[in-house]
């Protein structure tokens, strides 16, 4: 990622802290997002592993510098502090493919101040896209019911970028394979494709088509059957090549495609000509602005169909295309100790959790997820039992007596050194279904689903309350102080 991809207000906030120099002191910083996409009661976080190798690498090179200079406003003292400048901090995070909740952190930063704040963007973008498509993809996954779903969405995603990262994001999410050649050569995700109707069309007929097809790939011939008439040409075609191309080499019909009209008749109506001719093996793939609704629907009517491709509605999410990850300051150095900060607004879901925190995820006897909560940095594990509370609805709480708590998070890296185990994209696929198991089937539905409370520590609830009790004393002594009663009537 370009040194660059920087909110200009980060350069700005960084020459405040340069003058008034508190640049280099620790602070801390927690990613999370508010609100699950699709009104899912969990999401998957990735793309934490590119976040580490932008800290890894975070500079400002002379271009860069050549560049902020011409802008006239910073000072030359700063622009040389950010051409040195590397990232020291130390790192806290999911591994990619975690379940994760609203609100827990998701990423820490605790850093130099000015550094803390200059990489907000950047973290940003890559945790929000990735968790975006692998959170969307697992959706649709989880919509097919066991049949696979492959990416067909590179010339649809939002750049070439988008296409190549959304790619590998959607492989680990579940897809079986991409159509992006790209994400293949850099990532070794495995790339599929057949053909595409212009193929067809530029031939003197179908059939010929279909053979010239065949004659190439013997082996996997999936042959595209809706480029004219799907039940009175292609399917009838398709069979034809089969009978007459493929069975006398040995070889039999991989499957068809297709691309358009009414899936749930079509591919029931194909099934039959197909096992009619003794085709029971070939297998049906239908594509065509699909999503997890889409599938669900077509299942539920009895269509018959073996694999999916999923393009523009995978690669864009573009249901919810947007993962409202944050990146807000929990606490602050003062007299060589982190001290909680926090940030109150009118609108109660944008009220923070302050602090240097830990997430402690609570399992039951079946290793599934209870709940999380969170807890101050260094906070003992809790005991047996524990009384979990809604921190929005305090008068509602339940009482676990039995289960195992664990850590999620790990420390990543150690004064800007990468000190965790990264992983392949396969590890990383292979987690998020590791991650899935731990998740009932209620908290899997497509709709309306089982959602979980973010229970707070008593400790951390303390610091918050605290917190929050101060803010309204200085406010209402501010008020006191100013309110002139001279100015009103005396109502008795």
């Amino acid at each position: 990622m370009d040194n660059l991809v920087i909110d200009f207000y980060e350069l700005t906030m960084g020459q405040g802290y340069f003058n008034n120099n508190t640049h280099e002191t620790q602070a801390c910083f927690d990613l999370f997002f508010r609100k699950c996409p699709d009104s899912a009661s969990f999401a998957l976080g990735n793309g934490v592993q590119k976040c580490l190798e932008y800290l890894k690498n975070f500079h400002f090179t002379d271009e860069d510098i050549e560049y902020l200079r011409s802008q006239k406003i910073f000072s030359e003292e700063y622009l040389y502090y950010l051409r040195t400048i590397k990232f020291t901090g130390d790192v806290y995070a999911v591994p990619d493919g975690t379940v994760v909740l609203p609100n827990e952190p998701a990423i820490t930063i605790v850093a130099p101040l000015i550094q803390a704040q200059l990489v907000e963007t950047a973290l940003l973008v890559m945790f929000n896209h990735s968790s975006l498509i692998t959170s969307k993809t697992s959706r649709i996954v989880r919509s097919a019911k066991g049949r696979a779903v492959m990416e067909f969405g590179t010339r649809r995603a939002q750049g070439s970028e988008a296409a190549v990262e959304g790619a590998v994001d959607a492989y680990v999410g579940g897809a079986v394979g991409t159509a992006c050649t790209l994400a293949g050569k850099l990532y070794g995700v495995p790339v599929l494709g057949t053909m595409a109707h212009s193929f067809v069309q530029s031939f003197d007929s179908e059939y010929d088509a279909f053979k010239a097809y065949a004659l190439s790939f013997p082996d996997n011939a999936t042959l595209l059957v809706d480029t004219y008439d799907t039940l009175r040409s292609g399917v009838p075609n398709a069979i034809k090549v089969a009978k007459e191309v493929l069975e006398p080499m040995g070889k039999t019909l991989a499957g068809i495609r297709i691309d358009s009209g009414d899936l749930a008749y079509l591919t029931k109506k194909a099934r039959e000509m197909l096992d009619e001719a003794g085709l029971n093996g070939a297998k049906i793939c239908v594509s065509n602005s699909l999503d997890e609704n889409v599938i669900s629907n077509l299942l539920s009517q009895g269509a018959p169909i073996d694999t999916f491709g999923v393009g523009e509605n995978l690669i864009t999410a573009k249901s919810n295309p947007v993962f409202g990850g944050v990146y807000k300051l929990v606490a602050i150095e003062k007299n060589g100790e982190l001290v909680p900060k926090i940030k109150i607004s009118d609108n109660i879901e944008k009220v923070t959790n302050p602090g240097f925190k830990d997430i402690v995820r609570l399992y039951d006897e079946n290793g599934k997820i209870i709940s999380d909560m969170l807890t101050l940095f260094g906070e003992p594990l809790p005991t047996m039992p524990i009384k979990l509370k809604d921190p929005n609805a305090v008068w509602r709480y339940k009482i676990v007596k039995n289960y195992t708590a664990k850590h999620i998070r790990e420390k990543m890296m150690e004064n800007g050194t990468i000190i965790y185990d990264l992983k392949t994209v396969e590890e990383r696929r292979a987690n998020v279904q590791r991650q899935l198991d731990t998740l009932w089937d209620e908290n899997k539905r497509l709709l309306n689903a089982q959602t979980f409370t973010l229970n707070l520590s008593p400790a951390l609830q303390e610091v918050k309350n605290k917190l929050l009790e101060q803010h309204r004393s200085e406010k209402e002594k501010k008020y006191i102080e100013t309110f002139d009663l001279d100015s009103f009537e005396n109502w008795d």
